[in-house]
């Protein structure tokens, strides 16, 4: 049986025996005696044959039904003569169908003859014949098993009950599983996927501990930073310090929420060793080069690294920046700490070479990841069992952003808000679905609304995607721009202080996280900012909620409950994790408790 069922196993694609159990039956066979016969529904029946004609081809048969006596009429329509034979006068059975009535007479379209009653036989939707998922279930899914994994007895009961029922009503309440046994479905799924996830979770010891002096940095900073932040900083000084483990941590920052800061406060905690940045565009890499210089102190030797242009000489950095070409350099001397922001937007082959890059031999380099999509907590909570997860959930200062919604009629008066911003030398962005003209989108692309813009404004700057120019374009407008017209490149990281409006059109077409991306390249300074979303079409129940929330974290959340996990979760969940339970954006409170089971 063991080699058998790792074949099956393997095509049902699982691989513990959670899994197994979370394969839920689909429906159920009951042979049950009907007690009390109900029209419309299916009924089981004791019954005896009295009469069998032929009639056009089909065959006719009357039962008596044992209980009431009453009659009941069957019509057979592909008949063979195996009917004639089954249903022969005088003979008994048990009759299964639905009951319907016609003008009096009861009647039962081609019941099945039941060999086996009083049998509730679970259906299964897989890959496997149904006896094969039958013996599998019946061979593995044992109460003794279930308590190994760590289940307690409410959870191991009502498994138990939802793969061997004893009766409809213990499992059912009106044609769905009770609320109760919903409950603990979501338990399990969430504890054997964090099982599962543990499992992998592979350290090693550091190449060094890493112990620099972060005070003097901190103190002579313009600002003060936020206690979230310190506590980021904080956590990070604990992981660095250690030898014997190498740092994985993924810190997780919403818009605005000031990473840089934790960057280049690790840059400190790493010296007087080599620490490495990489970024996924040269823009974001140039930006963290000017904030790096700006606040890192003046004996710290910054180098930054992209296609075809490179300053300060990475032989002799202590703080190396720079895009995936860093990749491609052999001589890149040895870091203790690798950085890497917005992991998710490198190519699977990319990251494989980074693996290299921060390997040498049985000892690695301290590693931090960082982001600004802010993910749901539950999905949080799930992706640390693999590394630790920092969130940073406020923003340094107060962001002043007003959002509205806004539709044609609205137009005259946007004109006149975007020349006042103008006037006072204030930035405008404009964001537009799509690069040319399309019958398939109700809204006008870039080019057809191009010379709009450039007939009633001056340095009216345009970018998109494919645009192999898009980051100087966005250099040349941060300095002397006064109107950006882009598709959603700029969604992430660059910087443009003097921004203070955007205009969204065709918000309804976008995902609440990119929305919110989109929204947060505005008042990045403190001035007071807005964020129009245009639509052709009435404001949605979820663009409503969105002008309502401006915390990235919550807006993850709305997103899962508008579009069940969308865009915004990389990693276990995007590559088709779907949980068919588990709420991703609701059940916060059952991953904890699946957490705690499993650090017991």
């Amino acid at each position: 049986m063991m080699e058998e069922a790792k074949q099956l196993f393997k095509k049902l694609k699982i691989h513990t025996l959670l899994d197994l159990v979370l394969i839920i039956p689909t429906s159920y066979n009951d042979t049950t005696l009907t007690l009390k016969p109900e029209l419309g529904k299916v009924n089981t029946l004791e019954a005896k044959v009295i009469e069998s004609s032929i009639y056009n081809g089909k065959l006719r048969i009357t039962f008596t039904l044992t209980q009431s006596g009453r009659r009941l009429s069957s019509t057979f329509f592909r008949v063979t003569p195996y009917h004639h034979k089954l249903f022969e006068v005088g003979s008994s059975h048990v009759i299964q169908g639905k009951l319907e009535e016609y003008k009096g007479y009861w009647q039962m379209s081609q019941p099945k003859s039941i060999k086996q009653v009083g049998k509730i036989t679970p259906k299964y939707k897989t890959v496997l014949k149904e006896s094969e998922i039958a013996s599998l279930i019946e061979v593995y899914i044992s109460e003794q098993n279930l308590y190994n994994e760590g289940l307690d007895s409410k959870e191991v009961a009502t498994l138990m009950h939802i793969h061997f029922p004893k009766s409809m009503e213990e499992v059912y309440e009106n044609g769905s599983f009770k609320a109760a046994f919903i409950s603990v479905l979501k338990f399990v799924e969430a504890y054997n996927h964090l099982k599962k996830l543990r499992g992998k979770r592979a350290d090693f010891p550091a190449l060094r501990a890493l112990k620099g002096e972060i005070k003097a940095f901190v103190d002579n900073l313009p600002f003060i930073l936020t206690s979230e932040q310190q506590s980021v900083i904080a956590d990070i000084q604990k992981d660095l310090a250690r030898d014997d483990k190498a740092a994985k941590r993924m810190v997780v920052g919403d818009v605005g929420s000031g990473k840089t800061m934790v960057i280049l406060a690790s840059v400190m905690m790493a010296l007087p060793h080599t620490s490495i940045l990489m970024a996924p565009t040269s823009l974001l890499a140039l930006q963290l080069y000017e904030e790096a210089q700006k606040h890192l102190p003046s004996s710290v030797r910054i180098a930054l690294v992209m296609q075809g242009k490179n300053q300060g000489d990475y032989l002799e950095a202590d703080f190396i920046i720079g895009t995936h070409a860093l990749l491609y350099k052999e001589d890149l001397p040895e870091a203790s700490l690798v950085m890497v922001d917005e992991q998710h937007r490198f190519g699977t082959k990319q990251r494989a070479m980074l693996e290299v890059l921060v390997s040498s031999g049985e000892k690695k380099p301290h590693y931090l990841q960082f982001s600004a999509t802010p993910i749901p907590r539950t999905q949080a909570m799930m992706e640390s069992e693999l590394l630790d997860v920092s969130l940073i959930t406020t923003t340094p200062f107060e962001r002043e952003v007003l959002t509205q919604t806004i539709t044609k009629s609205d137009f005259p008066n946007l004109l006149t808000h975007i020349k006042e911003e103008i006037a006072q030398k204030h930035q405008v962005l404009i964001i537009y679905p799509l690069v040319e003209e399309s019958t398939e989108v109700p809204y006008q692309s870039l080019e057809e609304s191009r010379g709009f813009w450039e007939s009633k404004f001056e340095s009216v700057y345009v970018t998109h995607g494919k645009d192999k120019a898009k980051e100087e374009v966005l250099l040349e407008f941060r300095e002397k721009g006064n109107i950006l017209l882009a598709t959603t490149v700029v969604e992430v990281g660059i910087s443009l202080p003097r921004l203070t409006l955007i205009v969204i059109v065709g918000a309804e077409r976008l995902g609440l996280a990119t929305l919110h991306q989109l929204r947060g390249r505005v008042g990045r300074n403190g001035l007071k900012s807005w964020c129009y979303l245009y639509s052709n079409f009435n404001a949605s129940e979820r663009l409503t909620q969105f002008t309502k929330t401006t915390n990235g974290f919550d807006i993850a959340k709305l997103d899962l409950k508008f579009r069940d996990s969308g865009d915004i979760l990389d990693g276990t969940i995007q590559s088709g994790q779907k949980f068919k339970w588990l709420n991703m954006g609701e059940d916060e409170e059952v991953v904890a408790r699946a957490k705690s089971r499993l650090d017991v």
